[in-house]
């Protein structure tokens, strides 16, 4: 081998490494394993890794894409494995050879290789033969497979009996691998007892066992299809990819993010405002509960309170308040913009808000307890409080500020 380990072991940076690169992913071409390849080439196991899957762009250096390991396929494209593939295997089994080497000769998955070995190897002495192995492949292939019960008359019959007396499919299978522990060919999965019963044309359970079942079905109830989605408003929502980039940058204020802060047994609830440039807060006040109108005739007082300059769009996440964002938006001309499903961080100033308010309003606790004045001087403490995101200053200060250079 050509390649030396250099003597000088200080860091160089990402370009002086590019023959370590090239000779690293040489290595794993042949099969060597990436722990191998970067004790041999005398790199950091860190630093291989982030040459194989690649790094996120940063303020320093670009995104650095993927390196995918695949060695080109020396037989077949086919995807089960041909008869020539098998022969090879035999050779390097025979010759000791690892299994991810193989499977790189092969361009075929380690896994693939491995499992190749071990479902189709003699079952006595464990020898791989090749012609042996394709005769048992070849076996298998064939569909539709009879089914396991079907093909057991004392299964069938144990289940039929136990499903007769009500019981549910995992009951018997806890129940047959009690009642036969050493004998697999009288294990199935419940899934297999439900398949028998549903599935037409098998004929492996009476079909009128189901009655039998705690659903009474006879065959399954299909999920929900996208189609048949209602969807989530009567009014459609604008989602967050849509909002102006202005508000992404948070240098423009009057840019709000909104939630709402539960309360014990979710029957009470405080609304929460956050201004995304200043992290300025505002909260709303709902004795009443947190009903679809009461949410929104809470919002539109607090927006309308507000100059026009800070009013120019509200994120929301996809939770049932705020159904009525369309007549929000016509009685205060700021348009609702609503975040992706599971995703908090796209309100990360409101959920880091959440969490300072747990401060003054714990979880489990009744939120319809407490004032507008209690909730008002909460949110003027909050505005007080210095925030390191802002350089120390209060988001009462750089409000202030901000509205006097505009």
């Amino acid at each position: 081998m050509t390649f030396e380990i250099r003597k000088i072991r200080t860091a160089q940076g990402r370009k002086k490494l590019d023959r370590e690169r090239a000779e690293y992913f040489r290595l794993m071409d042949q099969g060597v394993s990436s722990r191998e390849a970067c004790r041999i080439v005398g790199i950091n196991r860190r630093t291989g890794k982030r040459w194989r899957n690649g790094t996120n762009a940063t303020k320093k250096r670009p995104a650095q894409p993927a390196h995918r390991v695949r060695a080109e396929r020396v037989f077949s494209a086919s995807r089960h494995l041909t008869l020539e593939e098998r022969l090879y295997i035999a050779d390097q089994v025979w010759a000791k050879a690892p299994v991810r080497r193989i499977a790189a000769d092969l361009g075929r998955s380690p896994s693939t290789i491995s499992r190749e070995i071990r479902r189709n190897r003699h079952p006595t002495n464990g020898q791989y033969r090749p012609h042996a192995a394709e005769a048992r492949a070849e076996s298998r292939r064939p569909r539709p497979k009879a089914g396991k019960i079907a093909q057991n008359p004392e299964l069938r019959d144990y289940i039929q009996e136990r499903l007769g007396k009500r019981w549910s499919p995992e009951k018997i299978v806890q129940h047959l691998h009690r009642d036969f522990p050493d004998r697999p060919e009288m294990h199935v999965v419940h899934e297999t007892i439900y398949q028998a019963l549903y599935v037409q044309g098998r004929g492996e359970l009476r079909r009128d066992l189901v009655k039998a079942l705690r659903t009474g079905r006879a065959r399954r109830k299909p999920r929900r299809q996208a189609q048949q989605c209602q969807p989530r408003f009567r009014d459609p929502m604008v989602m967050i990819s849509d909002r102006p980039a202005e508000a992404e940058g948070r240098a423009v204020p009057g840019h709000w993010e909104g939630d709402l802060t539960i309360g014990k047994d979710g029957a009470s609830a405080i609304g929460t405002l956050v201004e995304r440039s200043t992290r300025y807060v505002m909260l709303l006040h709902l004795p009443g509960g947190r009903g679809t109108e009461l949410v929104r005739d809470a919002l539109v007082d607090a927006v309308t309170a507000l100059p026009a300059r800070l009013t120019r769009s509200l994120t929301w996440d996809q939770g049932s308040d705020m159904g009525r964002h369309h007549e929000f938006t016509i009685a205060t001309d700021v348009p609702v913009y609503f975040c992706d499903p599971a995703s908090p961080w796209q309100r990360g100033s409101n959920e880091n808000t959440n969490g300072l308010l747990r401060q003054y309003f714990p979880k489990g606790t009744d939120l319809s307890v407490h004032t507008r004045e209690h909730l008002n001087a909460v949110a003027a403490e909050l505005n007080s409080r210095p925030r390191k995101t802002l350089g120390w200053e209060t988001p009462a200060e750089r409000l202030s500020t901000l509205l006097k250079v505009r």
